[in-house]
């Protein structure tokens, strides 16, 4: 193509996950190949524990109330807006509705974020191994990023994270994930969540809270989020509906200071005006109804047994060769090789011939490394089939050691 490109386009790459989803979907046909790929490689529920006939009631209710209204072009849905704005209280976030800001799900809040604070030419702060979605909106976008490590117990290293304030090119926005992290499945402390906060008002960098998953906790306690120890109006909060409730939906939401909203709905306006009106009426309706929490109960319960039975499976299989994170929610495992020398972006293509996906750590480092690490996912499997996966999974990786 001979037409130059604008520089974002150039640079900009495709998620590794939609790579993979392809290379699954659309395996070699070589005589090797097993037919049953066991996908350990997704982030996504189960289809069987979505609640469609709950959705497909609550849009025949909108329908029929609203008929063609429901069909057309419309703001935010006031009362969307109000049960967001309890909720965020309920887990100690002090905002009030003007704060609120629908999104077309987390990653468009990533975009809206980084183009509000990042110039490509800019400086990011984001954590050295984390969700591909964050790769896109920082160096995908030309800045320069400056990766700070993450602990597997408390989360990021907030004294890292303070010196990357205290540089001398300094940082104009930083990304961070709280809960059951994307991809290594920890969770921030409750003491460096204060601190983060604490660091943002000090040293005037905006922290993007990216927090798609802490409703999907099935043991332990919930801390509250970063925004709620944010009294400078430098925590920008994005929780999500894709994960909570379906992820077809693409429907989250911003917290963000009100002064900032008008700016974020002209950056919205040039990427796609706003969020259906059907998608939020029906979203509201079954949030009205008080029909999440005994879905999220439902899927979180679920997912416990996928992951105790994914967690026994390493043990059983890989406990020799491996170390790995034991979230308390989530969708994420994340796995170490005892064997720094181990590639696992070699190991993927004989794991797909022998049954098995995988996600390469590598594909989740922000400056390279961590090539003897990989993520696993447990909720779209079965837990028989889990135990399988990581059988495939353990023969394939000790052909490598």
């Amino acid at each position: 193509m001979n037409h130059p490109l604008s520089r974002e386009a150039s640079i900009l790459k495709r998620s590794i996950m939609r790579e993979l989803i392809a290379r699954i979907a659309h395996p070699d046909t070589s005589a090797d190949m097993i037919a049953d790929i066991i996908a350990l490689s997704g982030g996504l529920p189960a289809s069987e524990l979505l609640p469609v006939d709950a959705l497909g009631a609550c849009i025949n209710a909108v329908l029929s109330r609203e008929r063609g209204d429901a069909l057309q072009y419309k703001p935010h849905y006031p009362p969307l807006i109000h049960w967001i704005t309890d909720y965020m209280q309920a887990r100690g976030v002090d905002c009030t509705p003007d704060q609120v800001f629908i999104t077309n799900g987390n990653q468009q809040g990533l975009t809206l974020l980084s183009r509000l604070f990042l110039n490509p030419d800019g400086v990011a702060v984001t954590e050295a191994v984390t969700f591909t979605g964050i790769h896109q909106v920082t160096t995908g976008r030309g800045a320069e990023v400056i990766a700070i490590p993450t602990d597997l117990q408390t989360g990021i290293d907030v004294d890292a994270l303070e010196r990357a304030f205290q540089a001398e090119n300094k940082p104009s926005v930083a990304f961070i994930i709280p809960d059951f992290h994307n991809p290594l499945g920890v969770t921030i402390s409750r003491e460096k969540r204060e601190r983060i906060a604490q660091l943002s008002a000090q040293y005037s960098v905006p922290i993007v809270e990216d927090d798609p998953y802490s409703a999907l906790r099935f043991s332990g306690t919930a801390e509250p989020p970063i925004k709620a120890f944010d009294r400078a109006g430098m925590v920008f909060y994005m929780g999500s509906f894709s994960k909570m409730l379906a992820p077809a939906l693409r429907l989250g939401w911003m917290i963000a200071p009100a002064e900032f909203i008008p700016r974020l709905t002209v950056l919205r306006e040039a990427l796609d005006l706003e969020s259906s009106a059907l998608i939020q009426r029906a979203t509201a309706e079954f949030l009205t109804q008080g029909l999440l929490s005994p879905h999220l109960e439902r899927m979180n319960r679920e997912h416990q047994t996928r992951c105790n039975a994914l967690v026994t499976a390493l043990e059983q299989y890989m406990g020799d060769v491996a170390t790995w994170t034991k979230p308390d929610g989530g969708l994420f495992v994340w796995v170490t090789l005892n064997h720094a020398e181990v590639n696992t972006w070699e190991v993927l293509d004989s794991a797909l011939k022998a049954g098995v996906a995988f996600v390469p750590g590598g594909a989740f480092a922000i400056h390279g490394d961590y090539h003897n690490t990989l993520r696993l996912n447990f909720s779209k499997i079965e837990s028989g089939a889990l135990f399988e996966g990581v059988k495939r999974l353990s023969t394939v990786v000790k052909k490598f050691i």
